[in-house]
């Protein structure tokens, strides 16, 4: 048997305010990497010092903490009030902020940067510091491995014509990229969405699914699911359905250039 320790501990950072209109002491605050991950819920717990490394009462009615962050490219991803938990006894100085999973559903892995400001009753801002050149920046490292998310859907453009029908998707002889159905990740309740972006278009659109191992051109296709559109259509149309497949394409009975503009798809 393998004992592996796992630590649940608070991740705490402390914060410099310059309450006293100068700085005593120039000692690095809160300059250290920060780490969280996609994917998960991030709890960040800050305290808030002075120039003597002392907390400061936090009193949300004359003042309250701001966190901002930005990815790489300098784009801001969140601007939020952070709770704060001073009790002015044992928990005076501290507050907290959780970067939720949805903060960062569509944010690579990369490092961001963060500040933290003090808001006033006035509508006035404060600086906090990050370290002994009066920085307000800190640095947090998004981890994207840790918790890894569903795969990016494959997104269908190209359409090609076959006989006297239009095709996309399969691939081989018949053009177009391969969809694969991934039957080696998906088990006997395997689920696959399809959602197909429309504009006037006006036909049938067959879902079609092979079980051959490769695409040759003279695939054995079978139909899963037809959808008829009038042209009226506005928003995608979703298709669901189960099993076990090698490769998925899509059959139109009209010309679908420039009227199906995209087809996503997610196993």
């Amino acid at each position: 048997m393998q004992l592996i320790p796992r630590y649940l501990v608070e991740d705490r950072i402390k914060v410099i305010s310059n309450d006293i209109g100068f700085i005593v002491e120039y000692r690095p605050v809160y300059s250290r990497q920060l780490k969280v991950y996609r994917g998960i819920d991030n709890k960040l717990q800050f305290r808030l010092l002075n120039a003597d490394q002392k907390p400061i009462q936090i009193t949300p009615a004359i003042s309250t903490p701001w966190i901002v962050i930005f990815d790489e490219a300098k784009n801001k991803i969140i601007e939020r009030e952070c709770t704060v938990t001073d009790d002015d006894s044992t928990t005076r100085g501290l507050f907290d902020f959780s970067i939720l999973e949805n903060d960062l559903l569509n944010i690579k892995q990369q490092y961001l940067s963060y500040n933290i400001y003090m808001k006033n009753a006035d509508n006035s801002n404060s600086v906090t510091y990050s370290d002994r050149n009066f920085s307000s920046s800190g640095t947090i490292f998004l981890d994207g491995n840790a918790y890894p998310g569903p795969k990016s859907s494959t997104e269908i453009t190209d359409f090609y014509t076959t006989d006297d029908f239009w095709t996309a998707g399969s691939g081989g002889v018949d053009g177009g990229v391969e969809i694969s159905a991934e039957p080696g990740l998906n088990g006997n309740e395997a689920l696959h969405t399809v959602a197909i972006y429309s504009s006037l278009y006006v036909g049938n659109v067959e879902v079609q699914v092979t079980l051959d191992n490769q695409i040759s051109g003279i695939n054995n296709w079978a139909t899963v699911n037809t959808v008829a559109f009038d042209g009226t259509e506005t928003d995608p149309v979703a298709v669901n359905f189960n099993g076990i497949v090698s490769y998925l394409r899509f059959k139109f009975d009209a010309d679908p250039t420039d009227k199906i503009s995209k087809i996503l798809v997610r196993n």
